[in-house]
């Protein structure tokens, strides 16, 4: 009974995060940069904390798996699409981005198993959200680092990339 409690915590924070990427958006759009970056701050760890609940729980459920990843897109999206929509980030490396993720969303549904993350998927979406909280990082915080920070976030993004897109061709040339 406890184990089937853990998961259905993991299945709740899963689906919590899909919702934070709604007021996220209209955070960004709205001239609030602080409450953007905690929502973004808070979306990440509510992944950590759910992938640590069903691993404790001995696996999660294929409904988790299965949704897990979709509520990563939707919150890495939200962000993206406003950096790209200010010229932050160039709209064609944005549109990369988002077709890969589609591309592995759609070879995910078809799996049996929700097509588990490889270690590759894990570190693209660590190194999106780390890219994502520098780029959004306030301008008042830091002591003056803000825009360093910034810079940061944009060159930690090209990485992130490639990894995202190596890590698609890992997925789709397995058997």
């Amino acid at each position: 009974m406890a184990t089937q409690r853990i998961r259905q915590l993991a299945d709740g924070l899963t689906v919590a995060r899909a919702v934070l990427g709604l007021p996220l958006i209209v955070a960004l759009a709205g001239g609030q940069p602080v409450l953007a970056w905690w929502l973004l701050l808070l979306g990440g760890l509510s992944d950590w904390a759910d992938g640590a609940l069903a691993r404790r729980a001995g696996g999660g459920s294929v409904w988790g798996a299965r949704l897990d990843p979709l509520t990563d897109k939707i919150l890495i999206s939200a962000p993206l699409l406003w950096l790209g929509a200010e010229g932050i980030l160039p709209l064609w490396a944005i549109w990369l981005l988002l077709a890969r993720e589609l591309l592995i969303s759609g070879w995910r549904a078809a799996e049996a198993s929700g097509g588990p993350a490889s270690w590759s998927g894990k570190l693209k979406t660590i190194l999106q959200f780390a890219s994502l909280l520098l780029l959004l990082w306030p301008n008042g915080w830091g002591f003056g680092l803000a825009a360093a920070f910034q810079t940061a976030g944009f060159w930690l993004f090209w990485p992130s990339l490639l990894l995202a897109l190596s890590s698609a061709w890992g997925y789709l040339r397995k058997p």
